[in-house]
């Protein structure tokens, strides 16, 4: 390791937080000495335990590995500051961390955040930012303090958020402008170039973990709104509504993202599906039509609108 590189401890969990961490191992002011991640957990159908993406990127890159559920212990708080990091890197990590924790970096404990602070603090800013119809988001990088979201903002950036983002589209490049920032960030601090700005703690929002009841569709809205829900709830939870078959059958339908369509035909209902446009399911709205390529019908598999139209709704002749 050069003497004059920064120790750097990170801290972070999922997907979002392997990006960020891809890009600070490519910093040559730096060296990661350190790796943490929330405890492996049992995932698909076998429930079997698996690495987060995190560990599997540290592990490759054969870094130390520490997986505690939480710092309550001072036996874990000593076993991070054995690592001597000059920062800790925080994103999306999944803990709350105590004072203990910050204070083991002999320069500064840093967060990469996905808004523009102090607006979404907390779990889900990315997927409330679309839901909630914004033109605009971005990365903070901030002075990590005890309190949720709360510290002095270190360098921003915006972005744009396209009418046909989804969470998961967003999330994705806001992973690459967040490792980005967070190199410029600690590059700056190593010069000595950054004046930390303190947030505006009465404009704060803020953005709780989504449920999948907050999927559920009420068509009697404006198909803008609708829209925004559907691409902010996916991939995760998804967006759905109960819908009634010909033959008189109820089933949970999910919807995915699409577009919105021309204006809605006075003699059709909000929630009705209207019929196959450009190989689109026609979902009426209180304004206008909503159209999705794609559904998935309660216990079977996703499949294409055609597909649905045909074999749910028994309309092509063919």
């Amino acid at each position: 390791m050069a003497g004059k590189q920064k120790r750097i401890v990170f801290m972070g969990t999922p997907e979002f937080a392997r990006i960020v961490l891809e890009k600070l191992l490519q910093w040559p002011g730096g060296a990661v000495v350190g790796v943490y991640c929330q405890p492996d957990r049992p995932s698909g159908r076998g429930r079997r335990l698996s690495f987060s993406p995190v560990k599997e990127l540290a592990l490759d890159r054969c870094l130390p590995v520490l997986q505690p559920p939480n710092f309550k212990s001072l036996e874990e708080v000593e076993k991070l500051a054995d690592f001597r990091p000059d920062y800790l890197v925080v994103a999306a990590y999944g803990l709350i961390l105590p004072s203990a924790v910050l204070d083991t970096a002999s320069e500064m404990p840093i967060n990469v955040h996905a808004s523009l602070l102090p607006l979404y603090r907390g779990a889900a800013p990315i997927q409330r930012a679309i839901i909630e119809g914004r033109s605009r988001t971005g990365i903070s990088i901030m002075r990590l303090t005890p309190g949720m979201d709360e510290g002095p903002v270190l360098m921003e950036e915006s972005l744009a958020i396209e009418e046909q983002d989804t969470a998961q589209s967003l999330h994705d490049k806001l992973a690459l402008l967040g490792g980005d920032l967070v190199v410029k960030t600690l590059e700056a601090l190593k010069h000595g170039k950054i004046d930390p700005v303190p947030q505006d703690h009465d404009q704060a929002t803020y953005a709780a973990k989504l449920t999948k009841e907050e999927g559920r569709i009420i068509w009697d809205r404006p198909a803008k709104e609708i829209h925004d829900q559907i691409r902010g709830m996916y991939p995760w939870p998804g967006a759905y509504f109960d819908w009634t078959s010909p033959s008189g059958k109820t089933i949970r339908l999910k919807v995915y993202p699409g577009r919105v369509g021309g204006d809605r035909p006075p003699e059709i209902n909000p929630g009705t599906v209207a019929g196959l446009e450009d190989e689109h399911l026609a979902i009426a709205c209180r304004d206008k039509m909503y159209l999705t390529d794609r559904v998935k019908p309660e216990n079977s598999r996703e499949m294409s609108a055609r597909s649905f139209y045909c074999g749910f709704m028994q309309q092509c002749r063919d």
